[in-house]
């Protein structure tokens, strides 16, 4: 809170809310990825208020509210959060069982917690701070209830003292982010003023009549929750700053750490030069770079959004949120392996990055759920062609519409490092697994089995392309940011990144086997040449991980001058 405080007190935030664009936007996010490298906590409670709260404001919200909140937002004169989140329903938004009915003759609505697992849960700066709060609730008008909608409430008067009927304690004690006062919140008939529903979807008169010019309950849903994109978006990006730090951290360690000799009376070899050190992180930093392009990629489509693009990218956010988060985990933790015992020390901050970073693997969307939504999507695209015999177009499923693209049946390193061959294969598996899924759905539809039951049956499926639309997006990504890039020694660097992501998703993914894509032959094939192109990539290491940018103060001693780090003067001062 005191970095919190001590940013807004520096003009960090001027112009967040108040001003609008894309260069508006993009600044946001940068800020938001250099705090996320410095302190995560710091990073979701600003996160709580100016994108959560704030950003609810702004979407949900009409004049009357922008009027009234986005200034005094932006100068923190209030501190807000975002109680969707409840304790029995996290991903299944639609299922939450807070209750709001509305009084006609007071002109309020009455916010409850009818039961233990409608408490609000999770709630960032809840706890100890916030002021107020954007309550995700059931509306039940007349005695029907209209869905989910949401409210502004405050829950704390000026001085911190917790308001009348609301109830807040904290979540206790976690993995990682305990600088953040996650909380919880029971809502016992706390009235509100009418004006106080975020009513740019629905409103209600002052006489009790629903009104929304959306009159589909599911369209008007989805219109509520278009805005959560931005969460998933920064989350996305943010994970991949944190895997550029444990890389860079690892591997300027294991180019000055040194372990055994090779023959005797020889000096004892640095943790890179070994071909097993290179194959653990080499590949992660290949990937770091791919999903880097890709997260980029992502912030460049969603500060040009428009409601026609909206769904494709919730889509591409899904996945990358899911994939790039996924990633750093895994990052993460070969990172802490391969500084030894150097790893667990908080100061060299791997170790502890993985505790920080865990959440994000299920907050703003389960990553399991996330992939889901994208395979059905892609369902509903396949279905939406058929129907109305048109080709298909966006989310780069145009290589639908032509043949099956043909893989030589012998591969050799010249073939591999091709970008066509790789994106063909990458093409091949999406194109299968894409086909496989619609029929096996259809298969249980037309056993009398409802849709989503079907997709619940074809979840091995749904997982496998979900993956495949993902490595299918990163991949085409890196190889547009390679083709702006002239030619020379940087672009050449850049294709060798490139051939190794493509290759060590051949390796590892078991789909490519498992459907034939690749032969075993082939695969041994892969699997020489990864190791090949670790070895080309390790003399550019150093120059690759220092290009990332990050300030040396955000590493860590190991990535420097670990014995001085560790000398006896480090102990006395």
């Amino acid at each position: 809170m005191k970095r919190l405080r001590y940013m807004v007190d520096h003009g960090a935030f001027k112009g967040w809310i108040t001003e609008g664009g894309a260069a508006v936007e993009l600044r946001r996010m940068a800020l938001n990825e250099v705090v996320q490298m410095y302190d995560h906590s710091l990073a979701v409670m600003l996160g709580a208020h100016y994108f959560l709260w704030g950003g609810a404001i702004q979407f949900f919200g009409t004049k009357r509210h922008h009027d009234k909140w986005l200034k005094i937002t932006e100068d923190y004169g209030i501190k807000g959060c975002f109680a969707m989140t409840e304790l029995g329903h996290g991903s299944n938004v639609r299922g939450i069982e807070t209750i709001t009915t509305y009084d006609p003759n007071a002109g309020e609505f009455i916010i409850n917690t009818p039961c233990e697992s409608a408490q609000k849960y999770w709630i960032g700066g809840a706890a100890k701070h916030a002021t107020h709060t954007v309550v995700f609730s059931q509306l039940h008008i007349n005695g029907k209830d209209e869905g989910v909608h949401a409210f502004i409430v405050q829950i704390r008067d000026e001085e911190g003292n917790v308001s009348p009927n609301i109830r807040i304690a904290d979540c206790g004690h976690k993995i990682g982010l305990n600088g953040v006062d996650n909380g919880r919140i029971w809502f016992d008939n706390v009235r509100i003023p009418r004006e106080n529903l975020l009513n740019s979807v629905a409103d209600v008169s002052p006489d009790g009549q629903y009104l929304s010019a959306i009159k589909d309950p599911v369209q008007r849903f989805a219109a509520f929750l278009a805005p959560l994109t931005s969460g998933r978006v920064n989350i996305a990006v943010s994970s991949i700053y944190i895997s550029k730090v444990g890389l860079a951290t690892a591997l300027r360690y294991s180019l000055s750490r040194r372990a055994f000799s090779l023959a005797a009376n020889e000096p004892e070899v640095l943790l890179l030069d070994y071909p097993s050190h290179q194959r653990r992180l080499l590949p992660l930093l290949a990937k770091t770079y791919a999903m880097s392009f890709a997260g980029n990629y992502l912030k460049s489509i969603y500060v040009k959004r428009s409601p026609e693009t909206n769904k494709n990218i919730h889509v591409v956010s899904s996945a990358l949120k899911a994939t790039l988060t996924w990633h750093n985990m895994r990052t993460l933790q070969e990172c802490r392996e391969a500084c030894g015992g150097q790893g667990l020390k908080t100061e060299n901050r791997v170790g502890h990055l993985k505790g920080e970073y865990d959440v994000q693997s299920t907050f703003e969307g389960d990553n399991n759920v996330l992939m889901q939504q994208v395979s059905k999507a892609l369902f509903g695209e396949y279905i939406a062609t058929q129907k109305q015999n048109r080709p298909f177009k966006g989310l780069w499923l145009e290589h639908m519409n032509g043949p099956s693209p043909v893989i030589p049946a012998q591969l050799t390193s010249s073939i591999l490092r091709s970008s066509q061959i790789q994106t063909d294969i990458f093409y091949l598996r999406e194109r299968d697994l894409l086909n496989r899924f619609v029929a096996e759905v259809s298969a249980h539809q037309k056993q009398g089995r409802n849709k989503e039951y079907a997709f619940s049956l074809s979840y091995q499926l749904a997982e496998d392309l979900g993956r495949a639309f993902a490595d299918k997006a990163i991949l085409l990504t890196s190889i547009e940011a390679e083709a702006n890039v002239p030619a020379g020694p940087l672009k050449d660097v850049l294709a060798l990144l490139r051939t190794l992501y493509a290759l060590v998703i051949l390796e590892e993914d078991a789909s490519f086997l498992r459907y034939g894509y690749l032969s075993v032959e082939n695969s041994a094939v892969v699997r020489q040449e990864v190791i090949k192109l670790c070895s080309e990539v390790r003399p550019h290491t150093l120059a690759l991980v220092s290009s990332f940018g990050i300030p040396d103060a955000f590493l860590s001693p190991i990535a420097f001058d670990w014995i001085d780090a560790n000398s006896w003067s480090s102990v006395q001062q």
